[in-house]
């Protein structure tokens, strides 16, 4: 009798505790959302109301759109995260695939090279980078950023694949090598069909990063044609006076792209994540 008292008051508690966490997480959203259409008096005396009849006000997207290059911004952080995903989910599965898979000297030591890239902030070797991008003439440049988004999330991409692609039975592969299929077919229509739930986390845990980050962009591409979302919305930041309904505005259209992210990957990234807690 006990146990079957304890299992529901067990099942309450969890729910309990992830509903409070889903709170948490979805504050900050929630509160930019209704802030962004809310007049700015209305901002600062209740932040926390919806917005009413008396207080609705889109000025700030009107402001963001007309008086500012927001479409660029979005456009050049949309290129850059894309461009960025789409090769670090290429590459790092190609590597995981090769460390995973076949055994040559300095196999370990690549591993560990790669897990060393997860441990040691980028951001630590900056002045390099930008040196580097400096003689490169790529200053200025979305694919100074592309190539240094790729860098960064490669060894996480490679770490959290390789895993998953040790855990594909070898009968698998070795019945498509019978059968006279190349390394090249294997990898690209029997491993990855098999660790898509794998992609959508990696997807998932490097394009946020990447769509949110200000400081790369902010030391390598500062120039007009080549400001991200994040860099951008620092015009209406001022050192006197703050423009928060074009800030919020900005913000409230930049999680756009994440949400739809989400939308669409959420049941492969819940997959991925809980088949890596079993093994």
């Amino acid at each position: 009798m006990m146990k079957k008292v304890t299992k529901p008051l067990s099942a309450a508690g969890v729910h309990f505790m992830l509903g409070g966490y889903t709170l948490l997480a979805l504050f900050p959203i929630v509160l930019i959302l209704i802030n962004s259409f809310k007049t700015k008096a209305a901002i600062f005396d209740n932040p926390l109301a919806f917005p009413t009849a008396e207080t609705f006000f889109i000025g700030g997207f009107e402001r963001v759109i007309a008086k500012s290059h927001f479409m660029l911004y979005f456009g050049n952080s949309l290129t850059v995260t894309l461009v960025s995903l789409a090769l670090i989910l290429l590459f790092g599965a190609m590597a995981a695939w090769a460390l995973s898979e076949y055994k040559f000297r300095g196999n370990r030591i690549l591993a560990i090279y790669m897990m060393i890239g997860i441990m040691v902030p980028i951001r630590l070797g900056t002045v390099s980078i930008l040196e580097l991008i400096v003689q490169l003439n790529l200053i200025n440049t979305l694919t100074a950023l592309i190539l240094v988004y790729t860098a960064q999330g490669l060894p996480l991409a490679v770490m959290i694949l390789s895993e998953f692609i040790a855990q594909i039975p070898k009968e698998l592969k070795e019945a498509a090598r019978c059968d006279g299929v190349g390394e090249f077919k294997i990898f690209f229509q029997v491993i990855l069909p098999l660790i898509r739930p794998a992609v959508a986390t990696v997807a998932v845990f490097t394009m946020i990063p990447v769509w949110n980050d200000l400081w790369f962009p902010l030391i390598l591409a500062p120039g007009e044609e080549t400001q991200t979302v994040t860099l951008g919305v620092q015009q209406f930041i001022g050192q006197y006076v703050t423009d928060w309904n074009a800030v919020l505005a900005s913000l409230s259209l930049a999680v756009i792209p994440v949400l739809i992210l989400y939308t669409f990957f959420s049941r492969q990234l819940i997959r991925g994540l809980t088949s890596g807690a079993v093994k």
